[in-house]
Order: structure tokens, then sequence, then C-alpha cells
């Protein structure tokens, strides 16, 4: 139903070129970690997913959930409320994803946790959640990239640009390489090293949608005094 609905009028939005859509597992369960820089971000790599052959499910803020209508089909749909922040956050939304990815199915997880606080847009640095599902529960992590998507809803705007259609660049990887990290105990450093593994491989294949350089130093926002949730317009 939800395919019905979002599909024909995200593909008003926007058209998609996908790279190496072949790298995306028909079957078997996985993560899939893309960059994150646009509200609509979800429905656009949503769609993508589902034009390979794969129903996604995600990792949402819990708030979605309180939305009328929208909070129905996300709970209907099997997505995943996150707190975003405080006590209420823990372990949850990661036991609820493994229930997913026990059935075979497919499970989106954004290792920033956010939108990028980059100034240009790059991937920030990295939350240690996906890294932690693949290693407790040894499941692959794809890494995927997009470009395009800000200009059909720019960061942190509220309205969305319907003309001209616009076209989003879409580049699937090859399984993030994390063997040297299993069998070793899961502590902050381990994940933490894991995590930047993720990350950089989404980097790079952002960095060949752009063809652009990436910076050589990843952005963390509390270097730059910055919270890591809420709008942020600098």
């Amino acid at each position: 139903m939800l395919a019905a609905l979002i599909i024909p009028l995200g593909s008003l939005l926007a058209r998609f070129r996908i790279t190496d859509g072949d790298k995306l597992p028909r079957h078997g369960a996985y993560i899939i970690s893309p960059n994150h820089y646009s509200e609509i971000d979800p429905v656009m790599m949503g769609m993508v997913v589902w034009k390979l052959g794969r129903l996604p499910r995600f990792l949402a803020k819990d708030s979605l959930f309180r939305v009328p209508v929208v909070g129905w089909f996300l709970r209907k749909s099997g997505q995943v409320p996150v707190a975003r922040g405080g006590s209420g956050r823990g372990s949850a939304p990661l036991d609820e994803a493994q229930k997913i990815a026990d059935d075979g199915k497919v499970v989106i997880i954004y290792p920033e946790g956010s939108l990028t606080r980059d100034p240009d847009m790059w991937p920030m640095r990295g939350k240690t959640g996906a890294a932690r599902m693949a290693l407790e529960h040894d499941l692959p992590v794809i890494p995927m990239a997009h470009w395009g998507t800000q200009q059909v809803m720019a960061r942190y705007a509220k309205k969305v640009s319907f003309f001209p259609r616009k076209t989003i660049q879409v580049k699937v990887g090859d399984p993030v390489d994390l063997s040297a990290f299993r069998g070793r105990s899961l502590d902050q450093a381990t994940l933490t090293e894991a995590t930047d593994v993720i990350m950089n491989a989404i980097t790079e294949l952002l960095a060949d949608l752009r063809g652009e350089k990436a910076p050589e130093t990843r952005w963390d926002p509390s270097a730059h005094n910055q919270k890591e949730t809420g709008r942020f317009d600098g």
C-alpha cells in the first residue's frame, strides 16, 4: 500500500540513476548504510531499495510515530521508532531491528544518526549502532551513497521542490569488510573503529558520485560546538 502511494508521487519528484545496483543482494538479511543530508532521504532511498527488489525497514525518529496517519503507516510497515537522545533510546531499537533481520529482511540504518552538520554535506562522524548490530549478529553492511536529494528538499527545509523533476544519483558499494573486528570485544574503541570503516566506504562512494575529493578530516559536531540533533542552519 505504501509503495502504491509513494512510488508514483516520488517518481514525479525525481528520477534515479543507480550505479552498481546489482551489488544489493536480493535475498537474506543485511544492513544498508547510506549518507544523510535531507529529511526526505528516507523516502528517496526507500524508493531506490524498492526498485532494486527489497522492502526497506528504517530506524525512524519516534516523533514521526505520533503523527496521525503517518504513524499508523510506519507501525504497520514494520519501521522501528528511535528516541532522539536521553535515556529512552537504549538498545531497544537495535533489538527490534534485529528481529527484522532474523526474518531475513533488510534494515536501513543511517550511521550519522542525524542530518550531517558538514557545511558541504559530506558525511560527518558516525555513530556506532550499525557497526554494533553488524558485529553482534554477523550481518553484512552494504554502504550506499546518493547525491541530488537536496534539490528535492534542502537540508532542514520545510517544503519540497516539485518542478522541474530532479535527478538523484545513487551508488551501491560492496559489503564493508569488518572481518578485522569479528571476535574482538565490542568495546567503544572497537565499535568506533568499525564505524569509521563504514563511514569511509560511504564517503568514498559519495566522492565518486560528486566527482570531488572528500575532506581529509570527517566533520565532528562536538568539535564545532554543535548539537547532534535538531535543526542547524550554520
